[in-house]
């Protein structure tokens, strides 16, 4: 039987390995077979990925922005080819037991984002206008570089949101380091290997893997290193709060991109047959660990019955299982059986609070959960309140717009929604009014573009954007005319 692949850190621009030479397994989440071992970063290495950093954004602050979008573009052609293709396919469905669908469009994005990001060069532009104060003078405004950010990627789409969390921060001058989630540890490495030969130079992006036992105290060391000016994170509202505390205490900045609660607004006069396709994709892709899944569907009274049943046809043809060798399989298992055990438990706390479970059986197999539709679903039940990240889709009924808007919004969530109506100003007016940073209108929630991405607004889905002006500080310099007449000195 042949080892399992091998994730080394990257420090400087050397694939080394942990300096006391310790790993950890990462085994996939229905088999529980070792499909990786990845090295366990010490205390030295983090000081050392984020030294190499600092000294490295002494010279990429100031390449030319050309350089830069070579590489990128440079990237982007290599990520289409065979080589990545098979490998981020691979260890996407090895690490993650992602269906092959997900597994393809974990890698397929790629290439689009990276161009994207290089296309980012044409806006990292200043300004000079001439002072409304002194006469003569001349203000010269620039963005530039932050210095070394901290990203922290996810592992539910290993490959993109690792590019998302350091793309946009290199390409605005600025050099990374990278950790990965403990679960998909060589996903996250298959964007430094790309890096790594599209040329990107030494220390502009260094990795750092961790093992679960020393994640917290790594990742607070990590974040409190003087050099690092930012910090990014994607994953939970729970770890994201303790993320916010740790930069707080060091009066540095977040990108928290964090959980959903995607409510869709099905209005009567919808077309059901597209808002059911929709739904059902956008709520259960990746066996639901998604944070722009669909989880709460809003439905007008005079089509609830006609929707729930679309829905539910379409859920039969649904099943989690082994998707090495059920071909009936197209949901693989949760990342953890811990989140089965918690989604069994959310669904039996809205049956005791008068929900009623339609599809499901309120059982699991390890980390296996099939499909549950709950219907009777309220503002105040926990299945309600917090995000699920497995195949759980909820239920409510309304009869008016400011009705639907009311339960849209009644949520500390606020990543992702969308609306089903053939009423052009009724959609624009009601994706108005949802307190979302995404809404998409006849369309699945889980959708973004490269350029505006997912984003919260506050509250569990967190703040900020990966774009240039979190990734940029505006320095103003202000030329004054010679001769001025200064008080006290002439």
């Amino acid at each position: 039987m042949a080892a399992p692949p091998i994730a080394q850190l990257y420090i400087n621009g050397q694939f080394v390995p942990a300096s006391n030479g310790e790993t950890f397994e990462v085994r996939n989440p229905y088999s529980g077979k070792v499909v990786t071992v990845s090295a366990s970063a010490t205390s030295a290495d983090c000081k050392a990925a984020v030294d190499a950093a600092a000294e490295a954004f002494k010279t990429w602050e100031r390449t030319t922005l050309a350089i830069r979008r070579d590489i990128f573009l440079k990237a982007a052609d290599l990520v289409k080819t065979d080589k990545y293709r098979d490998m981020i396919i691979e260890s996407t469905k090895e690490e993650t037991d992602a269906a092959s669908y997900y597994a393809y469009f974990n890698w397929f994005m790629a290439a689009d984002a990276l161009r994207t990001q290089a296309a980012l060069v044409e806006k990292l532009r200043g300004e000079i206008y001439p002072s409304g104060v002194v006469p003569g003078a001349e203000i010269l405004a620039e963005r530039r570089a932050l210095g070394v950010v901290f990203g922290i990627a996810p592992w539910n789409a290993p490959f993109v949101l690792s590019l998302r969390a350091i793309g946009v921060a290199i390409i605005c001058g600025n050099t990374t380091v990278l950790k990965s989630s403990e679960f998909s540890p060589r996903g996250h490495a298959a964007v430094v290997e790309l890096f790594h030969e599209a040329g990107l130079p030494p220390g502009v992006l260094n990795f750092v893997s961790v093992s679960r036992e020393n994640a917290p105290t790594l990742t607070a060391e990590l974040i409190a290193h003087p050099a690092v000016r930012s910090v990014n994170f994607t994953g939970s509202d729970r770890i994201g709060r303790i993320i916010a505390l740790e930069a707080a205490k060091h009066l540095k900045p977040c990108i928290l991109e964090l959980g959903g609660k995607s409510p869709a607004i099905v209005f009567n006069d919808a077309d059901i047959t597209e808002a059911a396709k929709c739904i059902v994709f956008a709520a259960f892709g990746h066996s639901s660990q998604v944070c722009m899944a669909t989880a709460r569907v809003l439905m007008q009274s005079g089509i609830a019955d006609k929707l729930f049943e679309s829905i539910k046809d379409l859920v039969k043809n649904l099943k989690a299982g082994d998707l090495s060798r059920d071909h009936a399989a197209n949901m693989g298992a949760l990342f953890a059986e811990s989140s089965a055990d918690n989604a069994v438990a959310m669904v039996k706390d809205a049956v005791n609070a008068g929900a009623e479970v339609v599809v499901g059986d309120m059982s699991k197999e390890g980390p296996i959960i099939q499909p549950h539709l709950v219907k009777n679903v309220k503002p105040g039940m926990w299945l309600w309140e917090r995000e699920v990240f497995a195949p759980v889709l909820s239920f409510a009924t309304f009869e008016t717009v400011e009705e639907a808007l009311e339960l849209a919004n009644a949520s500390d969530y606020s990543l992702s929604a969308a609306v089903y109506t053939n009423d052009w100003y009724l959609a624009r007016d009601v994706g108005s009014r949802i307190r979302s940073g995404l809404v998409n209108i006849n369309g699945p929630s889980f959708h973004s573009e490269p350029v505006d991405t997912t984003m919260g607004l506050g509250g569990a889905s967190g703040y900020a954007r990966f774009d240039i002006e979190a990734f940029t500080q505006k320095r103003v310099t202000i030329i004054h005319p010679r001769g001025r007449k200064l008080p006290l000195v002439d």
